[in-house]
């Protein structure tokens, strides 16, 4: 028997979630055909058998998080094997165990990447906090401990905390938005009032009871790391947004002259290759929009790259293709890149490099895209465009004269731990600067 363990898949990786089998017990399989699709934080990924043989078992079920190096499915080399009367049940057991009891078990603690990162820089031992019901501890478990540390510390201060408190009157608890608070020595309490045992543990995650024709989705694969994914951006980086209005008037011309000849060269040319150049050409000029912030290692990392994230819709969910160096490509070739990016996005088909590695971000909702929007950050980067809808609007020319114009919103975000607002105000100018008058992108070498 060949034991398959999910295997090392990226760097910094060390979960990821089940998300389909290709094949099943009983099934033959060739040495590097693909047998499993993986979701990490980063991307979903193919995992592929190492050796050739037939599947016997599945040890991971889809929807299991599985942390690198654990049993996931069983092989026998070579020919046919008997398979297994019955599928190894999922590792994680189904039945619900109270937070306080899971807090105290041993062994090694199984928890997202966020969440590991932000018990770090908090000083949180992970070792005490609840995991759920999959046997993990999330970002918002740890920042639920996070926060009850300092409302502690806001106690004490305040000289509510314990000082002043006997220890049969335990702290008020607000009802609407429980809040989990790291484990304490027992204290001996009489048991003159076990009328409230702990029936409910604080840190529960919201539970619903569907009612009837209600329809139900399961809250997994890519709709769960694209809501961890947020979770972690909104709560870590202190965001803020920009918002300017721009003429795109000679832009729309422009584009419309060289539609033709972008479709001879089998390119649909859209509005979104003119504005990627003009963000690269202010983040060269502001690189500190283009960067990351390592709080580990307490830097600024300047990134002297240009990939750019266009975020695309899927049946699946939002998901973010990078454009890799686009300042090396041209504006056709950045169109060509797009419309590839997008379509693989769509067939669930980009590889894991087309969705890592951006150093900068621009979301459109093309047509209906409205008038303004606050885009949430794509983490760890520092900065993010909202494009929004062009429109036929009254403008005043050069000569004080009202004429019919073109008009969008660009709605800029920033991380402002990294980028003040005067920093990013002038970056956003800058991308408008390029869009009013697109002359100066060929007198920048487009």
């Amino acid at each position: 028997m060949y034991e398959f363990k999910l295997p090392e898949i990226g760097e910094g990786v060390v979960e990821g979630e089940i998300v389909r089998w290709h094949k099943q017990p009983g099934d033959a399989v060739q040495a590097n055909e693909a047998l499993v699709e993986v979701m990490t934080d980063k991307a979903t990924i193919e995992v592929p058998s190492p050796i050739a043989g037939t599947l016997r078992e599945l040890c991971a079920q889809v929807g299991d998080i599985c942390a690198v190096d654990q049993l996931i499915a069983v092989i026998v080399p070579g020919g046919a094997a008997p398979v297994a009367q019955a599928p190894t049940p999922s590792p994680t057991p189904e039945v619900v165990v109270p937070a306080a009891a899971r807090a105290a078990s041993s062994g090694p603690v199984l928890a997202t990447p966020a969440a590991r990162a932000l018990a770090r820089e908090s000083g949180i031992d992970l070792a005490g906090l609840p995991v759920d019901e999959r046997g993990r501890i999330t970002k918002t478990d740890v920042l639920r401990a996070k926060d009850a540390a300092v409302l502690a510390a806001a106690d004490l201060y305040a000289g509510t905390g314990p000082k002043s408190q006997p220890a049969a009157k335990p702290a008020p608890v607000i009802e609407a938005a429980p809040v989990y608070s790291a484990p304490k020595p027992e204290v001996a309490k009489p048991a003159a009032a076990p009328a409230k045992p702990a029936a409910r543990p604080a840190a529960a995650a919201h539970a619903a009871e569907p009612a009837e024709g209600d329809d139900i989705i399961p809250f997994r694969g890519m709709r769960r790391k694209i809501a961890e994914g947020m979770v972690r951006s909104y709560t870590t980086a202190v965001h803020y947004t920009y918002v300017e209005t721009i003429n795109v008037t000679k832009l729309v011309r422009l584009r419309a002259e060289a539609k033709a000849a972008a479709q001879e060269q089998g390119v649909q040319l859209t509005f979104l290759p003119f504005i990627v150049k003009a963000a690269v050409h202010a983040l060269k000029k502001f690189p500190i929009v283009n960067a990351e912030l390592d709080e580990a290692g307490a830097r600024i990392l300047l990134k002297k790259r240009y990939n750019i994230g266009i975020a695309a819709a899927t049946d699946q969910g939002l998901i973010v293709p990078v454009v890799h160096g686009a300042d090396r490509l041209s504006i056709l070739g950045i169109g060509r890149e797009i419309a590839r990016l997008g379509e693989a996005a769509r067939k669930g088909a980009c590889t894991r490099d087309e969705l890592t590695g951006g150093t900068f971000t621009i979301s459109s909702l093309g047509n209906i895209g409205g008038l303004l929007a606050t885009p949430i950050l794509n983490f760890p980067e520092v900065g993010i465009i909202g494009v929004h809808a062009i429109r036929k609007v009254p403008v005043v020319d050069d000569r004080d004269n009202i004429v019919i114009g073109h008009q969008m919103n660009l709605s800029a975000s920033f991380d402002h731990r990294v980028v003040d607002g005067f920093e990013g105000a002038s970056f956003l100018q800058e991308v408008r600067r390029f869009l009013e008058d697109p002359n100066l992108l060929l007198l920048s070498g487009i």
